[in-house]
This record gives C-alpha cells, structure tokens and sequence, in this order.
C-alpha cells in the first residue's frame, strides 16, 4: 500500500523548487533550518499519496502562476506516473554441461565404497 500524507508544498533549495510531502506542518522548521526558502506547505482535506497531492496541487493552481513551482509539480508528477521500466535482464551463461559418469563408473565407485567400509569393520572387528 501507497503511503499516504496530510500536509504538502513546495521549498526551495539551491535555486530549484521541489515537491515536498509530510504529516506535520512542523516539517516548515526543519526546513528552514536546512536552508530552504520559498517554503510554502498546506494541509490537505484528507491524507492522499504522492502521486494524488500532485495532481490535487496541480488542480487547485497551488502554483499561482509561478513557473518554477509549476515545473516542479509537473516534474513531480512525471517522476511517478511514469510507468517504471522492467529490470534490466542480464543474461546468464550456463555453465558447460558437466558429462554424466557412466553407468560402469558408478558401479566402480559404489564398489570401492562398499569394499572400503568393509575392510573398516573388519579391522575393528574383535577377534
């Protein structure tokens, strides 16, 4: 399940606008004292996800006609209504094909093991 928030803005950090997502207008400080500027944080009607708070501040004009908030909202929401790229497939050399002992070469080596337990329970054998 989508993690869902209740407050959500912009800020503004080394001259770029970013999208940002919380549960507590309390995030405003910790911003500011990060350095960012240009905060501007609201409460939602009720918690959404992030690509739903997109499309909601996108909706409300939340930009106001800035441009810079605009192309962040949009490049927010291009970021995750994109839909996701398969994995990169690698592909997996197989190792060579180890050759099957023969039937006779399993006989043989049954028959050493069978002939060498033998032999150590004759030499422990109390006689």
């Amino acid at each position: 399940m989508s993690q869902t928030f209740s407050h959500a803005g912009v800020s503004k950090l080394n001259g770029e606008f970013k999208v940002r997502f919380c549960n507590d207008a309390l995030r405003q400080k910790v911003l500011i004292k990060n350095g960012h500027t240009g905060i501007d944080i609201v409460e939602l009607k009720n918690p959404m996800t992030k690509v739903e708070i997109v499309g909601y501040l996108l909706s409300i004009d939340f930009d106001n006609g800035n441009k810079e908030v605009r192309a962040a909202l949009e490049q927010a929401l291009d970021k995750r209504s994109a839909p996701k790229a398969p994995a990169k497939v690698v592909a997996k050399t197989k190792a060579p094909a180890k050759s099957k002992p023969s039937m006779d070469a399993i006989k043989a080596k049954a028959s050493a093991k069978v002939k060498a337990v033998a032999n150590a329970a004759l030499e422990d054998a109390p006689y």
